[in-house]
């Protein structure tokens, strides 16, 4: 739906979108962006990792916010996309502080998945929502439409649902699992047409005689990465396909509805997709324009999400995922000298105009925590199922440096530029990403075996 027509949903809040929403919150997100890098200070008073991680906790979920954000810049706008990859293990148990930590968790996402799911009622489903105030919040594409907001939402939902199968003592997990139940019984039917709407959007592409769908075939799809403006992206059409494979799990949609529309079975869909990215032997990370080497053509994002596209119990996945590991781990361009810090990719790729003017390097040679934390857990996976250590040590490496960065820059960051320092430019400063924090916490815990940090409630 594109018009600037008000969407009031059941608990009041209005949801716009159209040409005069995304001027006005262009203007709100660059007077927040360039006051962030301007006036933010940077503050390194506190050094230990306890002492970081329970400021984190308590700024991510203070009681004030309205909604799971990243932090500053980001903090003044809401990112669906963000519940898949980036705080997916903010109800681990392990991670929570106290029993107070664990109420503030599950009330912040509780009220954060309902609004996004009023949105969802509104038609609104867009790459990001920027308050407005007095409830009113403007639906806005950057940079291009999403393929990953359902992926999402679905995400936070899943989260709440599960909270009480984890071995807590909390009340709050049971607690949320049952708003979770709720949620999905009030708008499923909204997410079934949102879903159905998002398969019947697929694009035929033909590769050598071969008809393959694609979501972005004709072109660009926004996903976490969503500075890079290549078509053919192998992360946003995995987003897309998990999004109708959780959809199946969570009983929104029947997994007969898609195949009518997407014309194969969800297994036959995965392994088209495997088929056409991983033709040259690993996963190729975009197709649209040359080839090149093969490191030039891998992207780290092609870990995907946690319990995602990936099923490395399958003796071929596991092939393809080490071929593309491989070429990561053994190319120097693709990491910070001297650690085990991967750039997003070994160059940097076709950007959107404003991101070759202000932050050319952001999603290509810089390195993403957050990124490398799952491409550390995807190792463990294979890990686990390959039943040898190949990747234990580097995943180990890649969480020992992570934390090492944590500790020197003063906080969880967004991104690090590729000589190792915090991320900035003339125009952005990267976040302190304090509700990233426990899912690094989660895979420390999973690749030592041991907790990182210990609480006592």
């Amino acid at each position: 739906m594109n018009s600037d027509i008000p969407f009031p949903s059941h608990h009041a809040n209005r949801f716009y979108q159209g040409m005069a929403a995304t001027f006005v919150a262009n203007v709100i997100q660059a007077v927040n962006f360039l006051g962030d890098r301007f006036l933010r200070k940077s503050h390194h008073s506190l050094t230990l990792i306890e002492d970081l991680y329970r400021h984190s906790m308590d700024s991510a979920f203070s009681v004030t916010e309205a909604f799971l954000v990243t932090g500053a810049p980001h903090a003044s706008a809401y990112y669906p996309r963000d519940f898949a990859w980036f705080y997916p293990d903010v109800l681990d148990p392990e991670t929570i502080m106290d029993s107070r930590d664990a109420v503030r968790r599950a009330r912040l996402l509780e009220k954060s998945v309902r609004l996004l799911l009023e949105a969802v009622r509104a038609d609104v489903v867009t790459t990001t929502i920027v308050p407005a105030g007095r409830g009113r919040y403007l639906g806005v594409n950057y940079f291009s439409r999403p393929s990953d907001t359902l992926l999402g939402i679905l995400a936070g939902l899943r989260q709440m649902i599960s909270a009480e199968e984890r071995a807590s003592s909390y009340l709050a997990m049971s607690q949320c699992a049952h708003a979770g139940h709720l949620l999905l019984a009030e708008y499923g039917v909204n997410l079934k047409r949102a879903i159905l709407q998002l398969a019947s959007g697929l694009e035929p592409f033909d590769d050598d005689g071969t008809e393959y769908l694609l979501c972005d075939a004709n072109a660009s799809r926004s996903a976490a990465t969503d500075t890079r403006a290549e078509r053919k992206r192998f992360v946003t059409n995995a987003c897309v396909y998990t999004t109708f494979v959780w959809s199946v799990q969570l009983g929104i949609v029947d997994q007969n509805e898609l195949k009518q529309l997407l014309g194969r079975d969800l297994a036959q869909y995965k392994k088209d997709l495997l088929r056409l990215f991983g033709k040259d032997g690993h996963v190729r990370h975009s197709l649209d324009g040359p080839a090149g080497t093969p490191v030039s053509s891998v992207a780290l994002d092609f870990v995907s999400v946690h319990r995602g596209f990936w099923d490395l119990s399958d003796a071929s996945e596991r092939a393809l995922f080490a071929a593309t590991t491989n070429l990561i781990i053994a190319e120097p361009r693709f990491r910070i000298p001297s650690t085990f810090h991967f750039l997003v990719s070994a160059d940097n790729p076709r950007n959107k105009m404003i991101h070759k003017i202000a932050a050319p390097a952001y999603q290509g040679r810089s390195s993403w925590p957050t990124f490398n934390v799952e491409f550390a857990d995807r190792m463990l996976d294979y890990d686990e199922f390959s039943g040898r250590d190949t990747y234990r040590s580097c995943a180990q490496g890649i969480l020992k440096d992570i934390r090492t960065a944590t500790e020197v820059h003063g906080g969880y960051q967004e991104l690090i530029s590729e000589q190792g320092l915090k991320y900035r430019t003339w125009a952005y400063k990267g976040a302190v990403a304090h509700s990233w924090f426990p899912r690094f916490l989660s895979v420390w815990r999973r690749a030592y075996g041991t907790p990182l940090l210990h609480w006592n409630d």
